[in-house]
């Protein structure tokens, strides 16, 4: 679980790390958000990953970390288990719009997301 933990972490990092370079105008919009924009995003896109790099995906981060045992969280509900699970066919999910994507540079973000996915299931099962 503490391995499945830290996998996952790591790859919501690099994420982020996109997803920040995104909200700051870098030209990268093939590689996100459906891959129809070729250089920057336009300002809602980039708003929405400043909103995902900065909100979403730390929280995603901290239930990772509290769902495996590595953080204390009082407010987390339960042991985790149905979070980690909601989490792991999100990801999923997002993996298999990233595999679909008309835009070979998204595709990349498949194997991530998936990964992703897995490290929550592996978590929420005990593993």
């Amino acid at each position: 679980m503490t391995v499945a933990a830290i996998v996952a972490v790591l790859l919501i990092t690099t994420v982020v790390v996109f997803q920040v370079a995104l909200a700051l105008g870098a030209p990268l919009g093939y590689a996100a958000w459906g891959g129809q924009h070729q250089g920057v995003l336009p300002r809602k896109l980039r708003i929405a990953s400043g909103v995902a790099a900065l909100v979403i995906y730390p929280i995603i981060i901290l239930l990772v970390l509290a769902s495996a045992g590595l953080i204390e969280a009082a407010w987390l509900p339960g042991d985790g288990k149905i979070v980690m699970w909601v989490l792991a066919v999100l990801l999923g999910l997002g993996a298999l719009a990233n595999f679909a994507s008309r835009s070979p540079r998204e595709r990349v973000w498949g194997p991530v997301a998936l990964a992703i996915a897995i490290c929550c299931a592996i978590i929420a099962a005990g593993i």
